[in-house]
């Protein structure tokens, strides 16, 4: 029988950015608004909470010392046992309106890192390629883009934008992590109910994608299929990440973000972060090449 147990009793207002780093067996993320880091070792019974000076939204491994940050004001390395942050490469800085969202690394290390309007402004968003130091906006005009994942051969890249509710595919570099050509449909729920948010792809380039406000999360193949759907006890299902030392499991945060009081009383596991008891056959983050 599917279900979920909870990972983590911390409750976030908006969870997102789920990684897992297999060296440590510690699963990261964070609660965007709240500016914190959460960090918790499978084997743990804690979960350890860092404040952080800004908003940031993504993680990822350099090396066994850093880690680097995606946040409101750009990219930043992390040293792992400090928890010193320093400033790598600036990302819309100057526009105090933007923060970091959605993130994910290619497998040849670079980084597709996101950016939205902190009131969810119209078009407002951008993806960015990051790369060895280099930069480059690839997709402008985004309102709310989430779900950036990649197939595990490197060669196709997925992105949505929540607000208009759509998926795009588009063909990638393997050796650089580029998009090759325009994107294309890959799934549109336009007047449907739930929202693509965070998605990861597994071995088998299936696409597992959580569900904003629909309680779950959705499977799709790689043609953009719907196969099947697990449920989250939390309304807002945020992101999801593969964990464990072979990748076998799926953790997903959740959010109770822009839910009044009542809301909340009927949500009431909303926020928790969420280990799903689904068999999966997933990959571990590539590590990002600054």
């Amino acid at each position: 029988m599917q279900g979920a147990a909870v990972f983590s009793e911390k409750v976030c207002e908006l969870g997102e950015g789920p990684s897992y780093d297999p060296a440590t067996d510690t699963l990261y993320w964070f609660d965007i608004v709240r500016r914190k880091l959460l960090e918790k070792r499978l084997s743990s019974r804690e979960t350890r909470v860092h404040d952080l000076p800004e908003m940031a939204s993504a993680i990822a491994v350099i090396d066994q010392a850093r880690q680097l940050l995606l946040t409101e004001t750009g990219f930043y390395i992390r040293d792992r046992h400090s928890g010193k942050l320093s400033l790598h490469t600036r990302l819309e800085a100057d526009d105090p309106s933007t923060r970091s969202n959605d993130a994910r690394v290619h497998p040849c290390g670079a980084l597709w890192g996101s950016t939205m309007g902190k009131r969810g402004e119209d078009k407002a968003g951008s993806i960015y390629w990051f790369f060895r130091g280099e930069v480059r906006r690839i997709f402008p005009l985004i309102t709310i883009p989430n779900s950036i994942c990649f197939s595990p051969d490197g060669t196709v890249a997925y992105f949505a934008d929540t607000r208009p509710n759509i998926l795009w595919r588009v063909e990638c570099d393997p050796s650089t992590g580029l998009p090759k050509g325009e994107p294309k449909v890959f799934a549109d729920h336009k007047g449907r109910d739930g929202g693509f948010d965070g998605s990861v792809v597994d071995q088998d380039g299936l696409l597992w994608n959580a569900c904003w406000g629909g309680s779950s999360v959705n499977v799709y193949a790689p043609d953009g299929q719907f196969l099947r759907s697990h449920s989250v006890p939390a309304t807002q299902a945020s992101c999801p990440a593969f964990v464990g030392a072979n990748a076998g499991g799926l953790a997903v945060t959740t959010a109770w973000q822009g839910m009044d009081a009542e809301q909340r009383k009927a949500d009431p596991e909303a926020g928790k972060t969420f280990l799903l008891e689904v068999a999966v056959n997933g990959r571990h983050e590539p590590r990002v090449q600054i």
